[in-house]
């Protein structure tokens, strides 16, 4: 019998590509390497990185042969870090978000 996955918020999937793009290093992240990280459906991904590069939590870097990746921005680096504070605390007191 298969467990059922639980549902992930929008903040969560967004947080777990900002954390691909974050773990990538300073070259940043191509959208394949976020898409498995953050596992998301291609127009999922397309949908939620215009989101972020809206917000100014990303931006994005075409490389001189057209590829394009994605660094966080020091907005998005303040708000990972600010959301950990945030996520360390609900489950102080067992609540997941």
């Amino acid at each position: 019998m298969r467990s059922k996955k639980p549902y992930r918020s929008k903040m969560r999937i967004l947080v777990d590509m900002m954390r691909a793009i974050r773990d990538e290093g300073d070259d940043g992240a191509g959208p394949t390497r976020i898409l498995y990280a953050a596992n998301l459906s291609h127009d999922r991904l397309k949908q939620y990185l215009e989101e972020l590069l809206d917000k100014g939590l990303i931006e994005e870097v075409l490389g001189s042969n057209g590829s394009r990746t994605y660094t966080l921005t020091d907005k998005g680096r303040e708000f990972l870090r600010e959301f950990v504070k945030i996520e360390r605390f609900s489950q102080a007191f067992g609540i997941e978000i």
